[in-house]
């Protein structure tokens, strides 16, 4: 079985607030265990991860201004305002804000 520890980044997408609002409806009306609740929001860390890393394989470029950064428990943020990004097809959207998060992907071990 596979040991490897997901982030749970996904959770505050618009997906994943929805699914932690229905496990806890589904809880106060007494219908799961909360135990199981953090099983599935496991399962959907994992999920995600794995699918994204799958099929996504746009590119796209940015420029900004560099507001913040912090780099805590092996996770870098970036701040960056007035955003332009730039996609493969040459499409650009420009953002006021943005936050990139940055996490460590590779496995223990790995070089």
């Amino acid at each position: 079985m596979n040991n490897q520890t997901y982030y749970e980044l996904y959770r505050r997408s618009s997906i994943g607030v929805a699914l932690t609002d229905a496990l806890d409806d589904l809880i106060s009306e007494g219908r799961i265990a909360p135990q199981l609740a953090m099983k599935i929001l496991s399962n959907f860390d994992r999920s995600v991860t794995e699918i994204l890393a799958l099929n996504v394989n746009s590119k796209l470029s940015f420029k900004g201004h560099l507001d913040t950064y912090r780099f805590c428990d092996e996770v870098w943020t970036f701040l960056i305002k007035d955003v332009t990004f730039k996609l493969e097809n040459s499409q650009t959207i420009q953002s006021d804000r943005v936050r990139i998060v940055s996490c460590n992907s590779k496995k223990p071990g790995e070089p």
